[in-house]
């Protein structure tokens, strides 16, 4: 059996040791599935071309994820039955909450067969993910092995770049190549997977060593790999992300006020200086990329408003509205080439389209619950908090102009649930720590002359 690496706390940070847990390795798994071999299976064979191969099960995943989450489900019954404790800190909650809620549009979908067997499909992720996790040693350090399995997929993109796997456009009657795709089925995809691995990477940089060695290799060539995949959002966020992280972390410390609360300031100063000065995010886009539609994506989102206005409040119900056949209204009343969409490539626009505005309110409580809790992750290691927050600053920000939220089986979901379990088990950790400064208790006063001691006398004076 492999070894998982593990991390010892201690007060000059964290020190490598080298131990197993089955409840840190199914998580590991699971990541590895999603991130390494289903991309794979799907590289060497496709599905069906169009919105039939997106419709399609495969076989691989009706078997892989049940048993995986059999096992979790096992494992964690015996850890329980040991002594183990599930704590549930608020993000936790808030997933539960949000997830929840999910569930229960099966009620009032639009599709309720689709709906239910994709709320199944990512129960069986979550449950795999994020209850073994929850139980897994303190010791355990999950993130390791997600470092490695993205060392994995950027290697072996890197040696498929002879192949020339590229995502290809029409643009008239021509097709033309926009970006290299490696063995993921898009070039945006392969973009975001490579951003994230150089931001885990460059955390890897931090420590000493072979980790620190291979960590360099892998951002080098994480980075030849974004760039191969023209994905300039991939890159501006790889950038930006860590930076506005280290920034809220620092401020948070020097000013003693939650992390969350920074970066609400932040979004506040943006919004009020984009209406002042009429700086908006497509004069951004405008500027950055020549491209202020973002790729045709404000033409979806004109549509997405105008469905959510029909069913504001609890939406079309969970995942079903896009790719629910050829009745739904993504087809029936969607203009020219969105028809073809597989979702509103916004994952705030499908939250509220699935689950109305009282899922994006919940979607919302968890993702500032998330940030709260890795804020209590800066009290133990402050390297751990950034790269924490830094992963989540990415996938918040790019759910923007993609849909990653309660997507099973998509590699940004899958990292972003990991990052909030990790800072979960921090959480854990501060609930069961002895406080720094205890009341001296006080001694009973008595009245007249306090009486001394009496010591038996050994022959040697104090």
């Amino acid at each position: 059996m492999p070894r998982i690496p593990a991390t010892t706390f201690t007060a000059a940070g964290p020190r490598a040791v080298g131990t197993f847990d089955v409840c840190a390795l199914i998580p590991v798994v699971a990541f590895a599935y999603s991130s390494l071999i289903q991309p794979l299976i799907y590289f060497a064979f496709p599905p069906s071309a169009g919105l039939q191969g997106l419709l399609e099960s495969r076989v691989e995943n009706r078997i892989f994820w049940p048993v995986l989450a059999v096992l979790a489900i096992v494992v964690a019954a015996q850890r329980l039955g040991r002594g183990g404790r599930l704590s549930m800190p608020p993000n936790i909650v808030g997933l539960c909450v949000y997830f929840g809620f999910a569930g229960a549009s099966v009620v009032w979908a639009l599709k309720p067969e689709f709906a239910f067997v994709r709320f199944v499909q990512e129960a069986m992720v979550l449950t795999a993910v994020v209850l073994p996790a929850l139980l897994a040693s303190p010791t355990a350090n999950i993130m390791r092995g997600v470092f490695l399995c993205f060392a994995a997929g950027v290697i072996l993109n890197v040696l498929l770049i002879p192949g020339g796997y590229a995502t290809y456009a029409q643009y008239g009657t021509a097709l033309v190549d926009i970006g290299y795709q490696g063995y993921f089925s898009g070039k945006n995809l392969l973009g975001e997977f490579a951003a994230i691995a150089f931001l885990l990477s460059v955390h890897e940089m931090l420590y000493p060593g072979y980790r620190r060695a291979l960590g360099l290799i892998v951002a080098v060539a994480a980075v030849v790999l974004i760039f191969l995949s023209s994905s300039k959002t991939a890159l501006g966020l790889a950038l930006v992300a860590p930076v506005l992280a280290i920034l809220t972390l620092a401020i948070a410390r020097t000013l003693r006020l939650a992390p969350v609360l920074i970066l609400a300031a932040i979004v506040l100063g943006y919004v009020v200086f984009g209406e002042l000065a009429g700086f908006n995010t497509g004069r951004i886009a405008y500027l950055l990329t020549g491209d202020s539609s973002f790729t045709g994506r404000t033409t979806i989102w004109a549509f997405s408003e105008m469905e959510i206005a029909q069913r504001p409040l609890l939406g079309w119900g969970y995942q079903s509205f896009w790719l629910v056949g050829a009745d739904a209204p993504s087809v029936t009343e969607a203009p020219g080439w969105v028809k073809a969409m597989p979702n509103s490539h916004n994952g705030y626009y499908d939250a509220i389209l699935e689950l109305g505005y009282v899922g994006l309110g919940l979607l919302l409580v968890f993702l500032v619950t998330t940030v709260h809790v890795i804020g209590r992750v800066m009290n133990y290691d402050a390297k751990r908090a950034w790269i924490l927050l830094s992963v989540a600053l990415f996938v918040m920000v790019y759910n923007f102009l993609e849909t990653l939220w309660l997507r099973a089986f998509d590699v940004s979901w899958v990292v972003f649930v990991l990052v909030t379990v990790e800072a979960a088990r921090y959480w854990r950790r501060s609930q069961r720590a002895v406080p720094a400064h205890q009341p001296v208790p006080r001694m009973p006063v008595r009245s007249g002359r306090p009486r001394l001691a009496w010591r038996p006398r050994l022959g040697v004076r104090f």
